[in-house]
């Protein structure tokens, strides 16, 4: 759920984080074809998601060429 537009190289603080949000991103679904990601991979998370890493200080670092501008509509 959620607009996945931010473009992210994620950090272990980062996977921890969302873990423990009840997003679990490491643990591979491959019925889903997810992989599971691992400190280092590039992922198009959710921007709220994103937010709450940044105000809780376990941000990943954002890949600007990978991320829109501006949402499209």
């Amino acid at each position: 759920m959620g607009l996945h537009i931010v473009c992210a190289q994620v950090t272990r603080a980062f996977l921890d984080f969302a873990r423990g949000q009840g997003n679990d991103l490491v643990t591979p679904a491959p019925e889903y074809g997810f992989p599971g990601l691992k400190p280092g991979d590039r992922w198009c998370v959710c921007a709220a998601t994103w937010r709450q890493a940044y105000q809780a200080g376990r941000r990943p670092p954002v890949v600007l060429k990978a991320t829109p501008r501006r949402r499209s509509r």
